[in-house]
C-alpha cells in the first residue's frame, strides 16, 4: 500500500473513531431531551444517524475493496481462470515482450505468424481445457489408446474435432474433473522416408504442447525412444509412460518389461508413471469355437490420469501456457538474431572492401590495422546500432583501436599477412602480389574484427569470460578454414587487385600482361595442385 493510500486510511479510522464518540455522546443527551415529548421522534433521529454511520462506513470499506481488486485485476490478466498466479503472470509478461520484439522483424509473414501463435497461448488459457497428447512410435498402439478412452470412460464424448496432417483431437469429460479434456493422437514417430520425417517432426513439435504426455510402449524402451522421452520431460512436459499390448505377454514377461521400463526412467520419471495396459485386446477362441474380442484394460490408466489432474491440472495448465510462451520468445530472439547478423554481415561486407582500398591507396611500412581506426570506427557503430546499441564516435573509435591492438598482440595481424601472402603468390603475378597483399590483409582483418564485434553486441556488449582476446582467436581460426578462404580470395581478386591492376598498367599494355599473368598462373597451380589441402 502507498503512503498516501495508508494516510487516508489511518486519518480516515481514526475520523470514525472520534465521531463514533462523539455521536453516541450526543446521541444519548439528545435522545433523553426529546424522548420527554416526542418519543417516536427521538426513535426515529436515531435510527437516521444510526443509518447515516452505516453508510459512511460501508462506503469506506467499499472504496479500499474496489481499489484492492482494480489492483488485482491490472496485475494479471492471465488469472481468470484461477491458475497459479506467479505463472500466469510470467507468462503475461513474456507474452508481452514477444510482441514488442516481433515489431523489430522486418518479415511481415513471420510478424503474423508469431502475432498469432501469442493468440493462440492466450485463447488455450481462456478455454481452460487440459491438453492430452498421445505420442509413441506408429506400432505402440496410440490410436487403440485414444478409442479405448473414449469408449471407456463415462461422460460427455464428442466426435472428431478436426483430422489434420498430425493427428486427430477429442474432447472427453472425466468424472471428478471440473475441465474438460482435449486428447490428440499423434502420428507415429520413427518412420521411414522423408514423409515420415516431417510428420515425428509435427509430432514432436504438438508433443511440447502438451499438459500431460502420454508416451506409448508395447515393450523395453528402445534408444529412440528413450531420447524424446528425457527430451520431453526435462523441457517441463508432465509425462506418463504406458506400457501397452501386455495381453500378449505372459504375466511373468510383463513384470520383466514393466521393471525395465521403471528402472530405466528412474533418473527423470517417477515408477508410479509407467502404467500397463491392453488398450485393444488380440481376440481369444473359446472351447465352443467361438471368437470373443478382449474388453480394453485401460482402467489403472485412467485413475492415474485423473489422479494427476486433480494434484497437478492447475499447475501443469500454468506451466505448459508459460513454457509456450517462452518457447515463443526464444523463437522471436532467434528470427531477430539472425535478421541482425544478415544485416552486420552486409555492413561488415562493406567496410571491408573500404579498408582494403584504403590501405591499398596509402601503402604502409607494414600493415597496421590502427591505421585503419576510422574505418572501423564507423563500421562499429553500424553493426552497434543493428543491435540496439547506441554508440558516439568516440566510444566506436575507442572500442576499434582496442581491438586493433588485440589483433597485433595476438599474432594474428602476422598470421594474416601469411595467409594472403600464400593465397596470393598462387594466384597473381610477381610484380602483384606485394602491392595486393596489404589492401586485402586489411580486408581480412576488417572481417574478422567486425565478426568480433557482432558477438560483442550479441552478448549485451560483454565480451565473456575470455575477454576481447578469446572471442578474437576465435573468429580468425573459423576465418582460416579452407571454404572461407577459397571465397575471399576470389572477391579480394575481383574488388582488390583488378582496381589496383588499372591503376598500375597503362591501358594499351593491360591485355598483354593478363594473358602473362594468366600463363603463369597456370603453371603454379599445376605445380602446386595441393595448394588447398593446406
Amino acid at each position: 500500500m502507498t503512503l498516501p493510500r495508508l494516510l487516508v486510511l489511518v486519518i480516515g479510522i481514526s475520523l470514525i473513531l472520534a465521531l463514533v464518540i462523539w455521536l453516541v455522546q450526543s446521541i444519548y443527551n439528545l435522545y433523553f431531551q426529546i424522548s420527554f415529548t416526542a418519543p417516536i421522534l427521538a426513535n426515529l433521529l436515531l435510527l437516521l444517524i444510526i443509518g447515516l454511520l452505516g453508510v459512511l462506513i460501508g462506503y469506506f470499506v467499499y472504496y479500499f475493496n474496489l481499489a484492492t481488486n482494480k489492483k488485482k485485476g491490472k496485475s494479471t490478466r492471465f488469472n481468470r481462470l484461477g491458475l497459479p498466479q506467479q505463472k500466469t503472470e510470467a507468462a503475461g509478461v513474456t507474452l508481452n515482450a514477444v510482441r514488442q520484439q516481433v515489431q523489430q522483424i522486418q518479415d511481415e509473414v513471420v510478424q503474423k505468424v508469431l502475432l498469432r501463435r501469442s493468440k493462440e497461448i492466450e485463447a488455450s488459457l481462456a478455454k481452460g481445457e487440459y491438453q492430452l497428447v498421445v505420442f509413441g512410435t506408429g506400432s505402440a498402439g496410440k490410436t487403440s489408446l485414444v478409442n479405448a478412452l473414449s469408449g471407456e470412460i463415462v461422460g460427455q464424448v464428442e466426435p472428431t474435432m478436426g483430422t489434420t496432417k498430425i493427428g486427430q483431437s477429442y474432447r472427453l469429460k472425466f468424472k471428478g474433473i471440473s475441465r474438460d479434456i482435449l486428447v490428440t493422437d499423434t502420428p507415429g514417430i520413427l518412420e521411414a522416408g522423408i514423409a515420415g520425417t516431417e510428420r515425428e517432426r509435427l509430432a514432436r513439435e504438438l508433443a511440447t504442447e502438451a499438459d500431460l504426455l502420454l508416451f506409448v510402449v508395447d515393450n523395453d524402451l528402445r534408444q529412440s525412444e528413450y531420447d524424446p522421452l528425457q527430451m520431453l520431460v526435462e523441457i517441463g512436459k508432465r509425462s506418463l509412460l504406458v506400457f501397452n499390448k501386455t495381453d500378449i505377454y505372459t504375466q511373468e514377461d510383463q513384470q520383466i518389461i514393466l521393471q525395465k521400463l521403471q528402472h530405466r526412467i528412474s533418473q527423470f520419471m517417477s515408477p508410479s508413471d509407467v502404467i500397463s495396459i491392453a488398450a485393444n485386446p488380440q481376440p481369444y477362441q473359446l472351447p465352443t469355437g467361438e471368437i470373443i474380442q478382449g474388453e480394453p484394460e485401460i482402467i489403472p490408466l485412467v485413475k492415474r490420469i485423473i489422479a494427476v489432474l486433480r494434484a497437478e491440472g492447475e499447475d501443469l495448465i500454468a506451466d505448459n501456457i508459460l513454457l509456450q510462451s517462452q518457447r515463443l520468445g526464444d523463437q522471436a530472439r532467434a528470427i531477430i538474431d539472425q535478421q541482425r547478423r544478415r544485416q552486420s554481415e552486409r555492413i561488415i561486407e562493406r567496410y571491408q572492401w573500404i579498408s582494403a582500398g584504403v590501405v591499398a591507396v596509402t601503402p604502409l611500412p607494414m600493415v597496421d590495422l590502427l591505421a585503419a581506426a576510422a574505418v572501423n570506427t564507423q563500421m562499429v557503430i553500424e553493426i552497434g546500432q543493428v543491435h540496439g546499441c547506441q554508440l558516439n564516435s568516440e566510444r566506436g573509435k575507442e572500442l576499434a583501436i582496442s581491438l586493433g591492438k588485440t589483433l597485433v598482440s595476438l599474432g594474428i595481424v602476422k598470421g594474416t599477412i601469411e595467409v594472403v601472402s600464400t593465397a596470393l603468390q598462387l594466384t597473381l603475378a610477381t610484380y602483384l602480389v606485394g602491392k595486393a597483399i596489404q589492401g586485402v590483409t586489411a580486408a581480412y582483418l576488417t572481417r574478422i574484427a567486425g565478426k568480433s564485434f557482432i558477438e560483442y553486441f550479441r552478448s549485451d556488449q560483454d565480451w565473456g569470460d575470455g575477454g576481447m582476446s578469446e572471442v578474437v582467436q576465435r573468429q580468425f581460426q573459423l576465418s582460416r578454414k579452407d571454404e572461407f578462404i577459397k571465397g575471399f580470395i576470389s572477391d579480394a581478386l575481383s574488388k582488390v587487385v583488378v582496381p589496383l591492376k588499372s591503376t598500375l598498367m597503362p591501358p594499351e599494355n593491360l591485355e598483354d600482361q593478363e594473358e602473362m599473368m594468366e600463363t603463369e598462373e597456370l603453371e603454379q597451380r599445376s605445380s602446386s595442385s595441393d595448394y588447398w589441402e593446406w
